[in-house]
């Protein structure tokens, strides 16, 4: 296996979910590249303060940082709620890099947070006996997302929270390019009755042929609910004026006093919120369109070595979904948190609204994938 940047844009993007299991899907990373990590220290006492987005905007911001490092060269990445993952190619290592320092940086000083993050390289991995292998989920014609088996992305994470391959912060002031990232939307409140996340992971020795089983199992309950559970109302999440999340887009924009960024961010949004409002076509810029490819392009369910999932059920759904997955754990099959909450939350990277594969990233609006691993962890404990 040798490296290429082309190597990722080369595997064929699938579109049913349902096939999601299918390890014919799933390509080996190539040897030279490198697994870059990140998540949000003592997250669950951010929660637990109320401080969702902030953590939310801290995991969206690795994407955008590393996209924008690599001139939006295509690589596969997955959100996880309080933190990120993705694969580079050994040239892009280095810009990777910096932009992950920096991203660390800009955590602590302007969201008040602290982020590890780290760069292993497969090789480590597969020193394990693990692997890393991808795929291309398409949720629309627009645009796929990565989808990681093999086991070698949660040993990854493991590592950075153990301290290894750990990437230093940049310098204090260091500001990551962070264009494109933004929250404007509110939060989504639950349509069928509650949001439900989903976090699922296979147990420690357990037989692959009946995790896959199970995680199938879950997939088919959900694909039977209206629209897979999708959180996002089919016209689109709310939009108001001035958003809830100015000041965190301020925050993200270089150059200025904070105040001056604040008031810029004031104006641009109610420029936008204009058009939205009034479906005005502006420049190319297609009202209609934009808000139909922001439901399609929503991520709300990916696999990285584990099934995590937004989900908009009803209590009957939630109900077979943790009686499926209770039974499972007491096979030991599987470890796995569930967490209701009233609705949802959406973060957004849009390097430009003329094109179709911005990308919105669903988590619970309290608490959500965070909250799932909490009540994870303590079934293993």
């Amino acid at each position: 296996m040798t490296s290429g940047e082309s190597f990722y844009g080369g595997i064929p993007v699938f579109r049913g979910f349902t096939s999601l299991m299918d390890p014919a899907l799933y390509a080996p990373l190539p040897d030279d590249w490198s697994i870059g990590v990140a998540d949000i220290v003592d997250s669950t006492k951010a929660i637990a303060a109320q401080r969702y987005k902030a953590v939310n905007m801290a995991g969206a911001a690795v994407i955008a940082a590393v996209t924008n490092a690599l001139e939006g060269r295509e690589f596969p990445f997955v959100f996880g709620g309080d933190g990120a993952s993705f694969a580079v190619a050994p040239s892009d290592i280095a810009p990777a890099r910096e932009a992950l320092a920096a991203t660390a940086t800009w955590v602590r000083e302007d969201l008040d947070l602290k982020m590890r993050v780290a760069l292993v390289p497969v090789g480590a991995i597969r020193a394990q006996g693990l692997d890393v292998r991808v795929a291309r989920f398409g949720p629309s014609a627009n645009l796929s997302y990565a989808m990681f088996s093999g086991g070698g992305l949660a040993w990854a994470d493991a590592a950075m929270k153990r301290g290894e391959f750990a990437v230093d912060e940049a310098p204090a002031g260091t500001q990551p390019d962070l264009s494109g990232l933004s929250c404007r939307f509110e939060v989504i409140p639950a349509a069928r009755g509650l949001i439900l996340s989903v976090l699922v992971m296979p147990a420690r020795g357990a037989d692959p042929s009946a995790f896959r089983k199970v995680i199938e199992d879950i997939i088919h309950l959900v694909e039977r609910s209206p629209d897979g559970g999708r959180p996002v109302p089919a016209q689109g999440p709310p939009l108001k004026w001035p958003p809830q999340g100015l000041d965190f887009e301020a925050r993200t924009r270089r150059g200025g006093s904070l105040l001056a960024r604040r008031a810029s961010v004031l104006a641009y949004t109610l420029f936008v919120y204009l058009i939205m409002r009034f479906d005005l076509n502006v420049g190319g810029f297609v009202p209609n369109v934009y808000k139909r490819q922001v439901v399609e392009n929503s991520d709300f369910r990916k696999y990285d070595d584990g099934l995590r999932m937004i989900l908009d059920c009803t209590p009957q759904l939630e109900r077979a979904l943790s009686d499926r997955l209770a039974a499972a754990a007491r096979d030991g099959v599987v470890h796995y948190g569930l967490y209701q909450q009233d609705a949802a939350m959406m973060t957004c990277f849009t390097p430009s609204a003329l094109r179709s594969d911005h990308v919105h990233f669903i988590d619970g609006a309290r608490g959500g994938y965070a909250s799932a691993a909490t009540a994870l962890k303590a079934m293993m404990a």
